[in-house]
């Protein structure tokens, strides 16, 4: 599979609804990187009670 954003080869994918988009290391540090300063990665964080440890 190939990045979504570039020519090079996807060590990511995710898919939702039947979509599969790949993603390359740097593109995938990217995205995670705005996630990480968005509103979204708190909702996230509290959807899927990442501190949770047992």
């Amino acid at each position: 599979m190939q990045c979504h954003y570039c020519d090079d080869d996807a060590t990511v994918a995710a898919e939702s609804d039947g979509i599969k988009v790949g993603l390359c290391e740097m593109h995938f540090q990217e995205r995670l990187e705005e996630l990480a300063e968005s509103d979204a990665f708190d909702d996230l964080r509290e959807q899927i009670d990442v501190d949770h440890r047992e």
